[in-house]
């Protein structure tokens, strides 16, 4: 089956489709021999000879990493505005990994990055309901009759939401600090479903994607997933099918 170059440097784990794009652009690749400027270029993988910087490129093995995002970082490649992206954070992975889904800038925990795609695509799909847990702080105090709203599920401007676990964890001064597990990744679904019964977050961190948890993992820190963690995540999509 005939791809896309660019495509096909990342399916093979060696960086994501845009930094494909980039070196390809900048003639670092080779096909056969021939220098390909065109990303989009269509060849078949199996009879190709594909070379990066006189390289030529292969299977990588697929590896998966958990950030501990901190705020005031976007989950983006580059920012046009020069903030500080999650891609600063992450090392020597940058260069070939991509972050699997994404949160907002004032929003902190957990956020995963590989250079499987399927993994990544499997975990992301809506239809896969992977569960997401986080820790909001909201003012004012949320009164029970809210706290079951959410559990209920709440219609948003893109449709109703599915029901979340919500537990109070406790009243703080003019604040609730509360849980809340959903299975859908709109964008910012959290604030806003909070919002619609009245609150407004002050803080929010995800504490877990599925089975694999933020836990003691330090700001801006990263750790590599077991293969444990990678077989439970997947597990965790296909259950709640």
């Amino acid at each position: 089956m005939r791809r896309g170059l660019a495509r096909v440097l990342s399916k093979a784990g060696i960086c994501s489709r845009t930094v494909a794009a980039e070196w390809i652009r900048a003639g670092r690749v080779r096909v056969d021999g021939a220098l390909v400027r065109d990303p989009e270029r269509r060849i078949v993988p199996e009879r190709a000879v594909v070379t990066l910087d006189g390289r030529r490129i292969g299977a990588v093995a697929h590896a998966y990493w958990a950030l501990h995002k901190p705020r005031g970082f976007v989950t983006t490649r580059s920012d046009p505005a020069g903030r500080r992206t999650v891609y600063d954070l992450v090392g020597e992975i940058a260069a070939w990994a991509i972050a699997v889904g994404r949160l907002d800038r004032d929003t902190s925990g957990l956020l995963l990055f590989t250079n499987d795609t399927q993994f990544a695509e499997r975990v992301t799909n809506p239809t896969s309901h992977v569960p997401k847990t986080y820790r909001a702080t909201v003012k004012p105090r949320i009164p029970d009759a809210a706290l079951e709203k959410l559990r209920a599920g709440v219609v948003l401007s893109d449709g109703p939401t599915r029901p979340a676990r919500v537990a109070r964890i406790g009243d703080r001064g003019p604040t609730t600090v509360l849980e809340l597990t959903i299975s859908e990744g709109r964008n910012r679904q959290v604030r806003r479903m909070i919002r619609e019964v009245g609150g407004k977050v002050v803080t929010l961190v995800r504490m877990s994607i599925g089975p694999v948890e933020l836990g003691d993992l330090a700001a801006g820190a990263v750790r590599e997933l077991s293969a444990r963690e990678v077989r439970a995540l997947l597990r965790a999509g296909s259950e709640e099918r």
